[in-house]
């Protein structure tokens, strides 16, 4: 490839693709400098994956228009992969098929010649005797080698066969008589997290590691990309190693001044038990039947044990719902920090990371990353918006946002996502959350893919 250090991108332009509950964005700088035609243009490629595409949408077809489109932008050459985490949403894409006809072997084909993914990731991370292709890793990643580092890792490794468990225990739970106590929502939400946290991801983890030369970052990580993406500078604030901080292990779920929570909830719910007492006061009191002519059926099992069987069945699928949650969760907390420099504007893509990755790089060294990302001028929506992936810490830290639409350099806000795929509006976890969206449509440029059909794009021109 020709030397072209001295150039400086002189535009970019930020492709979201509509994948649904995923998230793909393609970066491609223009150098207008340049004397070669393969040198007019670089492509960085962040994370390719779906769980769940609109209704009106084919899952298959679209993946596959996003990456005959990739390869198109491309002319046939990626430069670099960001794969945040393993997550499905974030890397389904990247799966092959046995015939080359998958959406990761037309990725594959277009040769990138760098594929980042977090520590967590590395085979030597979990087997100091592992490596994988052309792996680089951080200096200071060999003091990481021992027994703790590698049962965590293991540990997130072995959330894929767990997963897959549940899934078969659902639905062995669900293809029986008496399911009753298995509400639809709560299986909707153990199949989604379980399916994305799923061995579904095999061949697409198999296709990154080979695909390039690997590394695997922590916070800190130093990589130039000066030959490859000229005047451009990668930051990595995550994530943290265990050793950089352990609280990775752990999953918060609520903190009332990071999270997008509502003060009136508790309001609400009071509200609602005392309406709902008149309702059902006669009934509980056992003085009325819910349905005084219908007629009893008493089946196989005396009524009050199809009673028991189903609390048994819905105190397993709560069960089950948490210990999905809690594998979800753990691996956000793995996800990529990518902190991007060019043409004097700061774009920052974070990945699905929570509070527990955030929390290292927001208070470290007396807060001096809070000084690097106050004038953020791009900011890629954690979590496809959820309450817990922005904490209000960075929110309130960016300068550049603002109530004046009219303001020179106002933040640009863009998310990847699909509402009611994830959470739940009831208890104020639904993805995207309702007060985080309307704070970004306040108070930022904010693009959504939501109603669009192959891409949303943001192009940034840069001066001299």
């Amino acid at each position: 490839m020709a030397t072209t250090t001295g150039l400086k991108p002189t535009s970019l332009t930020i492709r979201a693709y509509q994948v649904g509950f995923g998230d793909c964005f393609l970066l491609t700088f223009l150098y207008a400098g340049a004397t070669r035609k393969a040198d007019k243009e670089r492509h960085l490629l962040i994370d390719f994956g779906t769980t769940g595409m609109p209704e009106t949408v084919d899952p298959d077809g679209q993946m596959m228009r996003v990456a005959r489109d990739i390869e198109e932008r491309c002319d046939g050459k990626l430069h670099l992969v960001v794969a945040s985490h393993r997550h499905k949403d974030h890397i389904s894409g990247f799966a092959t098929r046995e015939d080359g006809s998958g959406t990761g072997d037309i990725i594959a084909g277009l040769k990138p010649e760098i594929v980042v993914q977090p520590w967590t990731e590395d085979p030597k991370a979990k087997d100091p005797k592992k490596h994988g292709k052309g792996s680089k890793t951080h200096v200071a990643f060999g003091q990481q080698e021992n027994s703790l580092q590698q049962q965590f890792v293991s540990a997130l490794s072995d959330m894929n066969a767990l997963s897959e468990a549940i899934q078969l225990e659902v639905s062995n739970l669900t293809s029986t008589k008496f399911t009753r106590g298995l509400n639809q929502e709560l299986v909707d939400q153990i199949k989604f997290l379980s399916e994305d946290n799923g061995l579904a991801n095999k061949s697409a983890v198999e296709n990154l590691a080979t695909m390039g030369t690997n590394h695997f970052v922590n916070y800190g990580y130093e990589l130039n990309v000066s030959r490859l993406l000229p005047g451009i500078k990668l930051r990595f604030l995550g994530p943290p190693t265990l050793e950089q901080h352990a609280e990775i292990k752990k999953q918060r779920a609520s903190d009332k001044s990071e999270f997008w929570m509502l003060q009136a909830a508790a309001q609400q719910f009071w509200s609602l038990q005392s309406a709902t007492a008149e309702l059902i006061g006669d009934f509980t009191s056992g003085n009325t039947r819910l349905f005084p002519s219908a007629d009893v059926f008493q089946g196989f099992f005396p009524t009050h044990n199809r009673w028991f069987i189903r609390q048994l069945r819905a105190l397993r699928g709560d069960q089950m719902l948490r210990l999905v949650r809690i594998l979800d969760k753990a691996m956000n907390n793995t996800s990529v920090i990518l902190l991007l420099e060019v043409g004097g504007k700061k774009l920052l893509f974070p990945g699905d990371a929570q509070i527990e990755n955030w929390e290292y790089a927001l208070h470290l060294d007396k807060n001096a990353n809070l000084k690097l990302l106050k004038d953020v001028y791009f900011y890629k929506v954690g979590h496809h918006g959820s309450r817990n992936a922005t904490p209000k810490t960075l929110w309130n830290n960016f300068a550049t946002r603002s109530a004046d639409k009219k303001k020179r350099g106002r933040l640009h806000t863009m998310v990847s996502t699909m509402k009611g795929k994830h959470g739940c509006k009831d208890s104020h976890t639904e993805v995207p959350r309702a007060t985080l969206v309307n704070e970004l449509m306040n108070h930022s440029e904010y693009m959504t893919t939501e109603e669009s059909a192959l891409s949303v794009d943001l192009k940034l021109t840069f001066q001299g």
